[in-house]
This record gives C-alpha cells, structure tokens and sequence, in this order.
C-alpha cells in the first residue's frame, strides 16, 4: 500500500496495512505501526515513531529538528502514540539535549491544520488543538486539553486536564485543570461545565469546582489556604483535590 511515488527509506520499518501515498517522504530511522494512512506530500523525519492507527495528512511534517537556538544537531526523537488525527500542515518537533530529547504526544489527539508542537513538549491523551494553535518549548498538555483556534502558548507553561481555550488567547502562566480561559493577557473565565459534563464528570464535582473557582480565581484566595476554606464534601471530591495540587505546584504562576 505504498504509492511508487512516494519516498521511503529503507532504513525506515513500515507496519501491516500501512497507506503511504504519493509523494509522501519517510526518511531513516521511522518507525510506523500497523494500521496508519501518510497523506500525500507529508514528510516524517528520522527519528520519529508512530504508534498504531494514525492519520498524518497532506503535507503536515512530524520530527523536525527543533526550532532552537541551543540545538547543534543532537540525537532527540518524536514519539506519537495511537489513534491522532494530524491534519494538513502541522509540524512537529522533536526534543532537544537541553531537556528529556524527546517530543511526546499520546493517544485519541486531533490537531487542526496550521498547528504546532515545539520541541520537548508532551501531550496527553484526547486533547484537541484547532486550527492554528501553537505550543513553544517544553510545553505540558494534560489529558482532555480543548486549545481554541490561534491559541499561542510561552515555553514552559503547563495546560490543566480539562481546560479550554477561546479563540486567540495568548498563555504566559499555566491554565489550571477545568477551567476556561481567553484573551490577551488570558483572563479565567469559568469551570468547564460543559466539556466536563461530556466527559461524564457528576454534578456534584462541578459544584465543588465552582465553589473553589469562586474563591481562588474570584476572591483571589492563595492555594494554600483553600482547604481551609472548604467543607469536607468539597475537599473529598478527586477533581478538587487535583485542582489544589496543580495550584500549589504552578512554578510560571496561574492564569487568573
């Protein structure tokens, strides 16, 4: 199922059932699972491995070498779990020495055309990026991330689990888990209600959430004194407690 006009090395390993169409350049040292479609014009570079099931579109190029001014031409990989949807025009890169010399991506992400994953950065599971968003280095995107259309992000920042993005926003700080943020600067905006609840997240953890958005991002409490504001019903809940954990630990500081 490889187009004779496509590249592919030989030095590369291909998997059962994998489409590679015309023009597509798979270069030394790729590894692709079974099960992947590599659109027409695509290239993925040397170093890279894709898990089972992907879908690389035209002309998106994964495992490019980072875009970093510290970078001397390094070993470092791009490793991509299973099930993505990587549309047209996305780029990739890999890690650099300067941290783990790895770019991670995990499983059931779909990335819109035009984004971007710089290097070192590691992404979760079931996350979307729309069309335009763009990570800087050493990026962390937790699991169920939802990142809005143009969404820019500073290096080193961490996305919450949960969160969401508008259209535009500009991140400097870590987005807390759950919530909702948008502008420049990003300004807190509300819980997730809605994407929690798609997630089968029960009401009576929403409300405990709101409660601590009340206080944290409203009231302007400090993390460390949350607990003590809260009933024993509301601390109990996971989604809370993993909240408080994400606040206290914020080392760039919270978007509030």
């Amino acid at each position: 199922m490889i187009d004779s006009k496509a590249i592919v090395s030989s030095k590369s390993t291909i998997g059962k059932n994998v489409r590679i169409d015309a023009f597509a350049i798979i270069e030394d040292d790729v590894e692709i699972a079974d099960n992947c479609w590599i659109g027409s014009h695509s290239v993925i570079r040397s170093h890279t491995r894709l898990g089972t099931d992907n879908r690389i579109h035209e002309f998106a190029v994964l495992g490019g070498e980072p875009q970093s001014i510290h970078y001397d031409g390094e070993a470092s990989s791009l490793v991509i779990g299973s099930h993505n949807n990587i549309r047209e025009f996305v780029t990739i890169s890999r890690g650099t020495e300067l941290s783990t010399g790895l770019t991670r991506i995990g499983n059931h992400n779909t990335f819109m055309a035009y984004s971007h994953v710089a290097h070192d950065c590691d992404v979760g599971d079931y996350c979307t990026f729309v069309n335009g968003t763009n990570l800087a280095g050493h990026v962390t995107v937790a699991d169920h991330a939802f990142l809005g259309g143009f969404t820019l992000v500073h290096q080193n920042c961490r996305i919450g689990a949960f969160c969401m993005t508008g259209i535009r926003t500009v991140l400097r700080q870590d987005v807390a888990p759950y919530v909702t943020v948008s502008g420049d600067p990003a300004q807190a905006i509300s819980v997730n209600s809605i994407g929690l609840r798609r997630n089968n997240c029960d009401r009576e953890s929403i409300r405990a959430l709101k409660k601590v958005f009340s206080l944290y991002f409203r009231k302007n409490k400090h993390a460390k004194d949350l607990n003590n504001l809260l009933d024993g019903d509301v601390q109990s809940k996971q989604e809370v407690k993993h909240l408080i954990e994400f606040l206290l630990s914020s080392k760039r500081g919270i978007v509030r």
